[in-house]
């Protein structure tokens, strides 16, 4: 490694014995190792490692301008979503376990980034609402409800809450949990009723599930059901990419 090919390696404590794994992942990435799980602009990608697997995510390079922004004046993507996913654990908001992420800079410039975690036990995505049977849906709905009062009461907004990156799963006992994803964008400090209620405004839902939601929602933060209701329908209808059935 030489100041032109400087790699900054963090890795979350318990997981030190992973520091070739991590190494390796741009390599890794270029011989298409492991199972593609997303491809846009970003690059998703579950890969074993010793009998585990993990999902590590991909930044694309940044443009050549923000290459020196990076470099030089803000953290990167993978950075943030190592942090976000702290402040998650921290609040007690579910998301798949942190394990690492590896900066690679080429001088003063910045090149790529991956932010690896362990695999979600969640097999389903809120997207999925929509196309399969849940005798328990009104619970899932719910707990998103609940989950993102805990969020947004500690001043924390996702900025990507879309109908992919909220996972769910029965448990054994009944209760619903969740683990969110997707953490790099997050907007922080104080949120009311207005700006909560706005970011549930790229989920899909029918009025029964936004009255779900907003219900469970509204309970924990202390505002007015109804009010949160018509909130969440009004900043849905102004969205692309509604789902057939959403207003009807």
């Amino acid at each position: 490694m030489t100041l032109w090919n400087h790699r900054t390696l963090v890795l979350h404590p318990g997981y030190e014995q992973l520091h070739d794994f991590m190494l390796s992942l741009p390599q890794r990435f270029a011989q298409g190792d492991g199972q593609l799980i997303h491809n846009g602009r970003n690059q998703l990608r579950r890969i074993s490692y010793q009998g585990t697997d993990y999902v590590v995510k991909s930044f694309r390079r940044p443009n050549p301008v923000n290459r020196w922004v990076y470099g030089l004046l803000r953290p990167s993507k993978a950075l943030r979503a190592y942090r976000n996913a702290l402040l998650y654990q921290k609040v007690g908001v579910g998301t798949p376990q942190p394990v690492g992420y590896l900066n690679i800079r080429r001088g003063l410039a910045f090149d790529q980034s991956y932010f690896v975690t362990l695999t979600s036990p969640c097999p389903w995505r809120y997207e999925d609402l929509f196309t399969h049977h849940f005798d328990y849906a009104d619970d899932v709905l719910r707990e998103i409800g609940r989950t993102t009062a805990v969020l947004h009461n500690h001043g924390l907004a996702h900025k990507d809450y879309g109908r992919a990156n909220i996972l769910f799963e029965q448990l054994p006992d009944g209760r619903i949990h969740l683990d969110i994803v997707d953490l790099n964008r997050m907007a922080v400090g104080p949120l009311n009723i207005k700006q909560g209620c706005k970011n549930f405004e790229r989920l899909p839902a029918t009025a029964h599930m936004h009255r779900v939601m907003a219900e469970a929602y509204a309970s924990a933060r202390g505002f007015d059901a109804e009010e949160c209701y018509c909130l969440m329908r009004h900043y849905r209808s102004t969205q692309p990419g509604q789902v057939e059935g959403e207003f009807e």
